[in-house]
């Protein structure tokens, strides 16, 4: 039975027991026993009845009112001649104690004790059901009657759909198969970066289907004993079975599908032998008809052979990056339950986040709705997912930094370095932003935003790249004369970069048509097993190469900035002064710095960002950044950058 109808029980014996306890009853006026005589002998007392153990009286007078008193134990034999004469009914009562009464002091402990040993003994026994149960499946079952999730949950990806839709029809229609001598892919493997939504489809899958829906992660087959893996994984699969038809799904199936033999010492065993399970269950000895296996993984490089091949995962479906349109749909799909204001334009917060997966676009709506509640708004406005927008890319600002004046007039230059190159290069990513406001772990931050999403890489782009990264460090130099240790980070992004186009893309005349594969992982072992796949000399030559790369664009930016030093001081000036400007006033900054001898810099950084003080928009400007002091107002004119 269920465990609340106990309590129900055991309330209605505590409260048949100590009823008595609890019950009143109304005794009338408490009188002194002489008065109880006096009213006795002038015949005003009608009944009374005397308690032979207490001595406790209780009676009713001619007039019908109550009383009690209490007289001697036990009454004298004059004083009970002259009451039994006086009082027409007068009873003598010898009230007997309850058997509970007497019984209940006793079976109270014997009921502790006993139930303290059922405790005992029940802990006892889960303890050994959970030592004996270790090998069973931990996955988690979803019924046909909670499929939850359907294709119109997952937005965007028609692609995907396209490729699954055919595991939805077989489980659905089997028989329309059987008919043709078709057989359904056993395996599904979905790969993609993380965040894009690979677990969600495989929900979907199973919500349109219709079908019992087996859920389980990769390091749920791991144990500290041995053969406990292998175990789950038969568990798994006879519970599978015994549905009928059924979808498996497996997340992050690469801790335990990797590389059998890689790895130091020849790698783990029992999580080798859980994979050779889990082989032998796909497509071994025994058939497993109407169970379609799913698993998702972001590491499809180091899973093993065996497991990719046809007749165990058949179908790889590749879950990318959401396009334009796609970010539209999931952005959408985010906004439903939030209060949009009428100034949010969503296809233009969709173009400008190429590169962001499902979960970062979810988190960009959830940072925009917080800055709404920090702003005292009743809507999230489009100045709110900008804030956001800046708050995931660049991080958090860092409102106690305080730089010395030194440290702000290095930064403004090496920041402005960035944003002249940016926007006199014609290959460039378009300049959206350039604050020397500290985010994260920088002290300033110059932010592009391509205008389209890009999939492969030319050279000409990948030069302007080069030489805007170098833009900051060529800046200081030229100004102050020394470097600083502020280019760090855009050094080394420089240098793989160049290794990448020389050792990789085929980019250097010296190298020619050949390639070379990055590093592997060190933990796989395989980069530890083998030997370099080119010589000495060629490695020298690759240094060479990438070192030329770097020499030639650092001078390509020395040049450039060089040309536009009227436009560098601008805009170094216009940062200092208001700590952030958007690209189109940059842009404006460096054509003002260009057209020859300069006046007095506060009046052309005042005629370029003159739209601050009269609240309109530069007349070549498609993109207007407030102010710092203005990002955190819900109300500061500043738009999404339009490509």
């Amino acid at each position: 039975m269920p465990r609340w109808v106990w309590f129900i029980v055991l309330g209605l014996l505590a409260a048949l027991l100590f009823s008595n306890v609890f019950r009143s009853e109304d005794k009338g006026e408490e009188i002194s026993f002489r008065a109880f005589v006096d009213s006795a002998e002038f015949n005003e007392v009608e009944e009374a009845e005397y308690n032979n153990n207490t001595g406790e009286i209780k009676g009713k007078k001619a007039d019908g009112s109550k009383f009690h008193t209490t007289g001697p134990v036990p009454l004298s034999e004059q004083v009970e001649a002259g009451l039994r004469s006086s009082i027409p009914t007068f009873e003598f009562h010898t009230p007997r104690s309850s058997i509970w009464a007497s019984i209940l002091p006793l079976l109270i402990p014997v009921a502790l004790i006993f139930l303290i040993f059922w405790w005992f003994q029940r802990r006892a026994q889960g303890q050994m059901s959970g030592i004996m149960s270790i090998g069973r499946s931990k996955a988690k079952t979803y019924s046909t009657e909670r499929p939850g999730t359907t294709f119109e949950d997952v937005a965007g990806y028609e692609g995907v759909k396209k490729e699954i839709v055919e595991v939805v029809d077989f489980l659905k229609h089997p028989d329309k198969f059987a008919q043709i001598g078709a057989r359904i892919p056993k395996g599904v493997l979905l790969v993609g970066p993380p965040g894009t939504g690979k677990t969600l489809i495989a929900r979907a899958v199973a919500g349109e289907a219709g079908v019992p829906f087996l859920s389980v992660t990769g390091s749920d087959f791991m144990e500290m004993f041995v053969g406990v893996g292998a175990s789950r994984v038969r568990d798994l699969f006879q519970s599978a079975r015994k549905m009928g038809r059924a979808i498996i799904f497996i997340d992050e199936i690469d801790s335990i599908g990797r590389k059998r033999g890689a790895g130091l010492g020849g790698g783990h065993d029992e999580r080798e032998q859980t994979l050779n399970q889990m082989l032998s269950e796909m497509d071994g000895f025994e058939a497993t008809e109407g169970i379609v296996m799913m698993a998702a993984t972001n590491r499809p490089d180091i899973l093993d052979p065996a497991l990719l091949r046809p007749g165990r995962f058949d179908r790889q479906v590749v879950v990318p990056l959401p396009e334009a349109d796609d970010r539209l749909q999931i952005l959408n799909v985010h906004v439903r339950s939030k209060k949009i204001a009428a100034d949010v334009d969503l296809p233009l917060i969709a173009r400008g986040s190429p590169g962001m997966s499902g979960a970062d676009l979810a988190n960009l709506v959830n940072e925009a709705a917080l800055f709404a509640v920090r702003s005292d708004s009743d809507q999230i406005r489009m100045v709110h997912f900008e804030n956001a927008r800046d708050r995931v890319l660049m991080g958090q600002r860092r409102e106690s930094m305080v730089m010395s004046e030194e440290e702000r007039q290095i930064t403004a230059y090496h920041e402005a370095g960035h944003a002249v190159c940016a926007a006199v290069l014609p290959h460039a990513d378009p300049l959206h932003k350039v604050t020397i406001i500290p985010r994260g772990m920088a002290l300033g931050v110059t932010m592009t935003l391509p205008e389209e999403d890009r999939h492969t890489l030319r050279r000409d782009y990948l030069d302007d790249m080069l030489v805007m990264r170098m833009g900051g460090r060529i800046a200081e130099e030229l100004v102050f004369g020394v470097s600083s240790s502020g280019a760090a980070d855009d050094l080394a992004g420089s240098t793989e970069f160049a290794r990448r186009m020389v050792r990789e893309w085929g980019m250097s005349d010296r190298i020619g048509p050949m390639a070379w594969r990055s590093s592997g992982q060190v933990f796989l072992g395989d980069d530890m097993m083998t030997s370099r796949e080119y010589s000495d000399e060629t490695a020298r030559v690759i240094d060479e190469e990438v070192a030329e790369i770097l020499r030639a664009q650092e001078n390509r930016c020395r040049e450039v900035l060089s040309k536009h030093r009227n436009g560098l001081d601008l805009v170094a000036r216009a940062l200092l002064e208001h700590e952030t400007i958007s690209g189109a006033e940059v842009t404006r900054l460096v054509e003002l710095g260009a057209d020859g001898p300069m006046g007095d810099p506060r009046d052309i950084i005042g005629s370029a960002l003159g739209a601050r003080s009269t609240g309109g928009t530069p007349s070549t400007s498609t993109t207007t950044v407030a102010s710092a002091a203005d990002l955190e107002e819900p109300d500061a004119p500043e738009t999404w950058p339009a490509p």
